[in-house]
């Protein structure tokens, strides 16, 4: 079992990595705002698999609003951004 949560993490933060370069390499502040959301699920995720390898759930609210709450920041941040760029 630990042979697969390690090869979970490794993928993460390939992931990870991949995103970081897409959030500061970005052509478009809606590319950033999309790399940085992705980049909040993937901390969600390994610290999911965290929780999943020590059996202890007591942070599972915790990630299920700090997700909602990214997600919800990504949003009005992409919306504000869509209206900003449209005046233009």
């Amino acid at each position: 079992m630990t042979v697969v949560f390690l090869v979970v993490l490794a993928l993460l933060v390939a992931a990870g990595v991949l995103t970081l370069v897409r959030l500061f390499r970005g052509p478009d502040t809606l590319d950033r705002i999309g790399a940085l959301d992705v980049f909040v699920v993937l901390l969600v995720a390994a610290a999911a698999v965290y929780v999943a390898y020590f059996g202890d759930g007591s942070n599972v609210p915790l990630l299920v609003a700090f997700a909602l709450l990214a997600f919800v920041g990504s949003a009005a941040a992409a919306r504000l951004t869509e209206r900003r760029e449209w005046h233009r």
